[in-house]
């Protein structure tokens, strides 16, 4: 059974279950700069070579018909927790504080610096994001997510739970800003092996889960009318990653959607950036402790331009 056909079975189970804890419908959505939606994709342990090596088919339209690296690069150490972290923060460990890899919300709290969600809520942008692992809690700050979910315990959930449930939600609600985790390569990755069978399945799972969702935000955006980055928190090796092994750092980076170039290959992306670029796509300035940037030549000269006025009226308007 294709992913999309599992995917609408489990819609009929949980339908609702989003709705309910997202309560009364927000306020129209805040127009950005480049885009008025923006769409983050991780996919947990994708190594850039997997999506060629076993044919991910949605991947590799995006990649085509878009802006694409499969040379980016993660943090040091490359785990799960720590590298989402500066994914959505555009910070380092050193400055986040995150180098744990585990939840531990109820002894440290939420991470303290400053992640997208906040700056995008701070500026009246609407915000969700569907996690797969409990870890993800230390990124649901208080007051900077319109709807957030995440397991708890040592619970994990596959895409047929995360995207399903994110599917649902952009039935009913267009947010602004969405990221959704899909943990399938990673669980295959460390139960079998990175490029093994299993793991490829993973990887053709999770690309499905892709293609479900823009089907979904097609409907719910219209064609051309959101942007979407797809990226990894880390890449592996054997059974495990986190070493300073180039498999492990090397994650693929790839823009598509609204305001990008097609065939555009930057280079020197860090996982940072895609914070960075978030903001830049709403039209919103990092804070001045971010070493992310935003990943400009992936965009047409348009969009770089549109990026730029509203850079230039937020600088006027703090005056």
């Amino acid at each position: 059974m294709k992913l999309h056909r599992v995917v609408h079975s489990a819609l009929l189970v949980a339908t609702g279950l989003c709705l309910l804890a997202a309560g009364p419908a927000p306020a129209p959505a805040k127009p950005g700069a480049v885009t008025d939606h923006v769409i983050v994709i991780s996919i947990d342990g994708l190594r850039p070579d997997a999506i060629d090596h076993f044919g991910a088919s949605t991947l590799q339209r995006l990649a085509r018909e878009g802006a694409h690296s499969y040379s980016a690069q993660t943090i040091y150490p490359s785990k799960t927790l720590p590298s989402h972290t500066s994914m959505l923060t555009g910070v380092g460990p050193d400055v986040h504080g995150i180098v744990w890899n585990n939840d531990r919300t109820g002894t440290v709290g939420v991470v303290k610096v400053s992640t997208i969600f906040v700056e995008a809520k701070k500026h009246g942008f609407s915000t969700a994001a569907f996690f797969s692992k409990s870890k993800f809690r230390h990124l649901q700050v208080a007051g900077s997510l319109d709807y957030s979910q995440a397991p708890r315990g040592l619970e994990t959930w596959m895409a047929t739970r995360t995207v399903a449930d994110a599917i649902t939600y952009l039935h009913h609600r267009k947010p602004s800003l969405l990221f959704v985790h899909i943990g399938e390569p990673d669980y295959a990755g460390h139960s079998i092996g990175w490029m093994s069978g299993p793991y490829g399945m993973a990887v053709r799972r999770a690309d499905g889960a892709v293609g479900a969702l823009l089907r979904t935000a097609d409907k719910a955006y219209g064609v051309g009318n959101y942007t979407v980055i797809v990226s990894a928190d880390h890449g592996g090796h054997g059974r495990d990653h986190g070493t300073d092994d180039p498999r492990d750092l090397t994650i693929p980076w790839i823009a598509w959607g609204k305001g990008v170039s097609a065939g555009a290959e930057p280079t020197g992306v860090r996982t940072t950036d895609t914070a960075a670029t978030v903001l830049w796509l709403l039209g919103l300035p990092g804070p001045d402790t971010w070493i992310g940037t935003a990943i400009a030549s992936a965009f047409t000269p348009a969009a770089q331009l549109a990026a730029a006025n509203a850079a230039e009226v937020l600088l006027k308007g703090s005056h």
